[in-house]
């Protein structure tokens, strides 16, 4: 079978996974929409401001429209948030202090986070006396029992859970999953925060886990909630209590979120919130067949093609670094930026060890739009996601079935 045969052949299969990806998306526009009407957004709000941004409409109106759209009572949205890590930073400072600990119910945290709460002598949370502790997935599911187990401990003040795969061989966790495990650490007495890591789940599913019993939801921009477009920036959204403090580590506790301006305007920023429901299902959508075509390979990915995907990302295994690398450079080759650019891993900050990552993007590292990274660590498995188009999904797709093939 040529390259073109087994491509038609895996969207014939898909169809039905595609109709569903396309009425996940049709409700996440309305629910978008619905906060842009809600909010009265118009033209006056896209405007550079400069300065303490005192007044500044376009800022408040943002944080107002993204509340809405997640359902929560408030929001921070900031072209100031750097990265996805920096907003998990910012959030964590906000609703933690000396004494408290922190409890991951989802296993270890992405790798950037490591030294934000284990550093030593690098203003970690570790640094400001805050302790850390986890418990693992069992079977992809959370460990209901060593969730109570943790919960013992009157110092844990902010259960954090991580939505994504991050680096690990595992599903994203559902929507489902969330909420259920939000309920029953509320059924053991706990009356902190419950604390998401959102990155690569927005608008893949019809709710956010906002709505699902979390306190706290964090993401960047350049992520599924930008849409694409947004240049740079993140968000955390939730209960007031939580912004409002959060707000006050943002900036600081005088001012919290009365200050911040863009001097650039913020056109890009609503856009890309209005684009997001779209984009995250071309991604989506792009992420079923590659993952149907490299198994008709025998190739193993994840999640299965049995499974709903619950967030962007796809994993594929490897046998070698070779293979890895290759398949990297084969995604940056189809890229509509850098494609002439031969890819090498490299010691990147924040990763444990080397990393090697397609991005030919138009926003740098932004990955909804097509990419994929790894670190170079046995199992060798590729982490790939994004795609702004379907159609570019599947011109990435025919360059790496030739350079497989």
């Amino acid at each position: 079978m040529n390259i073109e045969e087994l491509i038609k052949k895996n969207e014939n299969k898909l169809s039905d996974r595609f109709a569903n990806a396309e009425e996940i998306a049709y409700h996440n526009q309305c629910k978008v929409m619905e906060a842009f009407r809600k909010n009265k957004i118009a033209l006056r709000h896209f405007v550079q401001t400069t300065g303490y941004g005192y007044g500044d409409e376009g800022r408040d109106a943002l944080n107002a429209l993204f509340a809405d759209a997640f359902g929560v009572e408030a929001a921070l949205v900031s072209p100031n948030i750097v990265s996805g890590t920096h907003a998990l930073t910012v959030g964590l400072f906000g609703v933690l202090k000396a004494g408290d600990t922190l409890f991951s119910i989802s296993g270890a945290p992405y790798d950037t986070l490591t030294e934000v709460i284990e550093g030593k002598d690098n203003g970690s949370l570790a640094d400001y006396g805050i302790r850390f502790k986890k418990c693992e997935l069992s079977g992809g599911d959370f460990d209901y029992r060593a969730i109570a187990e943790g919960l013992c401990d009157q110092s844990v003040k902010v259960v954090f859970i991580q939505r994504s795969r991050g680096y690990a061989w595992r599903d994203a966790l559902s929507e489902e999953k969330i909420a259920k495990a939000s309920a029953f650490v509320r059924a053991q007495g706990f009356t902190g925060c419950i604390f998401v890591d959102n990155c690569y789940g927005e608008f893949v599913e019809k709710t956010e886990p906002t709505e699902n019993g979390a306190d706290i939801a964090v993401g960047s921009l350049i992520k599924n909630a930008g849409g694409g477009i947004a240049p740079t920036g993140g968000y955390i959204v939730g209960k007031r209590e939580f912004i409002d403090r959060i707000a006050g580590r943002m900036t600081a506790p005088s001012v919290g979120a009365e200050v911040g301006s863009y001097a650039f305007g913020y056109q890009y920023f609503y856009e890309g919130l209005f684009l997001a429901p779209h984009v995250v299902c071309q991604a989506i959508k792009g992420s079923l067949l590659i993952g149907a075509c490299l198994s008709d390979l025998g190739y193993t990915t994840s999640p299965s093609l049995s499974a709903s995907p619950y967030d962007i990302t796809r994993a594929i295994r490897f046998d070698t670094k070779e293979q890895l690398i290759a398949f990297i450079q084969a995604v940056q080759e189809a890229s509509p930026v850098d494609s002439f650019v031969t890819l090498e891993p490299w010691d990147m900050p924040g990763y444990q060890e080397q990393v090697i990552m397609a991005a030919g993007t138009f926003v740098q590292g932004a990955s909804i739009e097509l990419s994929a990274d790894a670190p170079i660590k046995e199992p060798y498995i590729a982490y790939f996601q994004g795609g702004l188009t379907y159609e570019h999904c599947k011109y990435a797709l025919t360059k790496i079935l030739e350079k497989l093939i």
